[in-house]
């Protein structure tokens, strides 16, 4: 549990009432975790969000009136909201969708047909505040932004020290807190400290961004590349 034993507040936002009643379902039977409100679109979602403040929002990309990707950057964009963090959960892996719910302030991105136990986990781990994204997503993000033309400057790697590098290594190979603690023999409140560190000194919004810059400074590479990443 959290803050004094407090569940995690869920919104479920998806145009298919028969999916949302499992989702309800799988998420007020997990220790922990409480489904406070459901949007059948995304005019629906603001609405519910501003309402409820909740602490996670499951948001399907396809919705009438309003699709998942606006409603993500109206929520965003609101301040009363801030502490809200989104998972966008759609049936499809198009990479334009991936790319505008980065962009519109989600934390990460899953397929439908995600295992319940998996799903679970993935609240979780974005209510700590780190992104996730389903392993074929991530792959196709990542490649997406190491073969096309920066825009914006390599990340400081020579202003980071050798653990932060380790960290910044483990967090583009998709690693959780809990397993980069575990990995480097370091107190999870230890990996925190070195990603909070690691979100300033390369100026990312966010861990998602954190993955990027990883790839982008050469310290992972994507699956079957074996060139200079630039």
């Amino acid at each position: 549990m959290n803050d004094g034993d407090r569940p995690v507040r869920v919104v479920l936002a998806d145009d298919q009432p028969l999916l949302r009643r499992s989702l309800a379902m799988v998420i007020d039977n997990a220790a922990g975790l409480a489904v406070v409100g459901e949007a059948g679109d995304g005019v629906e979602a603001l609405a519910v969000a501003r309402a409820t403040r909740p602490d996670v929002i499951l948001m399907d990309v396809r919705m009438p009136r309003l699709d998942g990707l606006r409603a993500t950057r109206e929520i965003g964009a609101d301040p009363a909201l801030a502490t809200s963090r989104i998972l966008v959960l759609s049936m499809f892996e198009l990479d334009e969708y991936v790319y505008e719910a980065l962009h519109a302030g989600a934390s990460g991105f899953l397929l439908k047909d995600t295992v319940p136990e998996q799903l679970i986990d993935a609240i979780w781990r974005t209510h700590r505040g780190e992104s996730l994204f389903a392993p074929s997503i991530l792959t196709r993000l990542v490649e997406h932004y190491v073969m096309t033309p920066r825009l914006h400057p390599r990340p400081p790697v020579g202003r980071l020290t050798g653990r932060e590098v380790e960290v910044l290594t483990l967090v583009g190979r998709g690693l959780s807190n809990d397993e980069i603690a575990a990995r480097l023999t370091i107190s999870v409140k230890t990996v925190k400290t070195h990603i909070s560190h690691l979100l300033a000194k390369a100026g990312a919004r966010d861990r998602a961004q954190l993955v990027i810059a990883a790839f982008d400074a050469g310290l992972v590479r994507p699956r079957g590349h074996t060139g200079n990443i630039r």
